[in-house]
């Protein structure tokens, strides 16, 4: 049976984004890569939650599958993998976080994001994707890595965006660190090595996890799975053979 993959973007992306990872793996894997919503072909589905997103994922999933996703896709990821581990074979996280533990500043965070989506709904798709490539997270991709992340969020819309953000953003998700005990699959945990904070974080990550591991990716940054996504193929399909031959 060819094994399947359910890769969930981030924010402000589409399952296209993955296209490069998914051609990594070649014809041996079943790859999907949904749009989640308030993103892409998924723009103006509603309501948006948590709750719906994890709904959305199972319900294109077969009875067994990997899932991996990067940054709010990590999240999503993990909420999908404690509301269904039996389904859920093995899990990889691309620059990922359980969320904010601090309610202060989960709090704080939770303005700044009803901030942002405020400023998002006034601006036309074209200025808000040139804005967000400016955050020191991406300030050292090349050229066609940038290129790609751009195109790629030019398929979304400021309204949903917005909507997304409000209702997945970091401030309005509850902190799942002490929940990633609870995960028996193997899990395989990415950061780039010029992403100091989320080196941190997944090295807090990998500590919570009871089958987790750290592979820290080389010359990378944030977008692992655009700027090295050959690593990340890499690192699938090892993760995948492990649970094979369980």
């Amino acid at each position: 049976m060819t094994p399947a993959i359910v890769l969930l973007h981030g924010f402000t992306g589409t399952g296209a984004s993955w296209r490069a990872v998914v051609d990594g793996l070649g014809q041996s894997y079943n790859a999907l890569a949904p749009d989640i919503r308030g993103h892409g072909s998924a723009h103006d589905r509603r309501p948006i939650g948590w709750r719906e997103c994890v709904a959305d994922v199972v319900a294109i999933a077969p009875d067994r599958f990997s899932l991996a996703g990067y940054s709010m896709g990590a999240r999503l990821a993990l909420q999908v993998a404690l509301a269904h581990p039996d389904r859920v074979e093995s899990l990889l996280l691309v620059s990922g976080t359980a969320g904010i533990a601090d309610d202060v500043e989960r709090a704080a965070r939770r303005e700044d994001d009803a901030a942002l989506a405020q400023q998002i709904e006034g601006q036309d798709i074209e200025a808000f994707a040139a804005r967000w490539a400016r955050q020191p997270l991406f300030r050292r991709q090349s050229p066609e890595v940038a290129a790609a992340a751009n195109a790629d969020r030019l398929r979304n819309t400021p309204s949903g965006l917005a909507a997304a953000l409000r209702a997945l953003g970091q401030g309005e998700m509850e902190p799942l660190w002490s929940r990633l005990g609870d995960l028996r699959m193997p899990a395989t945990v990415i950061a780039g090595e010029r992403d100091s904070k989320f080196r941190k974080l997944g090295e807090r990550l990998v500590a919570g996890l009871a089958g987790g591991e750290l592979v820290v990716v080389p010359a990378a940054g944030h977008a692992v799975h655009l700027e090295a996504p050959a690593a990340v193929s890499a690192c699938l399909e090892r993760l995948t053979g492990a649970t094979a031959t369980q």
